[in-house]
C-alpha cells in the first residue's frame, strides 16, 4: 500500500494542471481519445491526468505534453536558471565557490 503525502495545495495544483491539459487539448482540437492515442496511453490514464488525481506515471504525463507540443516549454519552466527567485541563490552559490 502506497502512502499518500499530498497537501491541500498539491491537490489543488494537480487539478489546475489537469485543467490546463484539458484546455490545451481543446486548443489543439483533439478529443480525449485522439490525444490518448497520440500519446500512446489509455483514455483512462488521460482522464486521470485531466482530473488531477495524480495517479499517472511521469512518462505518461510527458507523453501527453509531447503529443500536445508543449513538453519542451514545460520542462524548461522547471529550470532554476530561468527562475527570477532562484537566480540570486544560484549566483550566491557560485560566488561562494559552490556549483549547481
Amino acid at each position: 500500500m502506497m502512502v499518500q503525502r499530498r497537501s491541500v495545495q498539491q491537490e489543488r495544483m494537480l487539478r489546475e494542471f489537469g485543467a490546463h491539459i484539458r484546455r490545451w487539448r481543446s486548443v489543439n482540437g483533439l478529443s480525449a481519445t485522439a490525444l490518448a492515442e497520440r500519446a500512446f496511453i489509455t483514455r483512462a490514464t488521460l482522464a486521470s491526468i485531466e482530473r488531477g488525481t495524480g495517479s499517472a506515471q511521469l512518462d505518461s504525463v510527458f507523453a501527453v505534453l509531447s503529443a500536445l507540443g508543449i513538453l519542451e516549454s514545460v520542462v524548461a519552466s522547471a529550470d532554476p536558471y530561468r527562475s527570477e527567485a532562484a537566480r540570486p541563490r544560484i549566483d550566491a552559490i557560485i560566488q561562494s565557490g559552490g556549483t549547481i
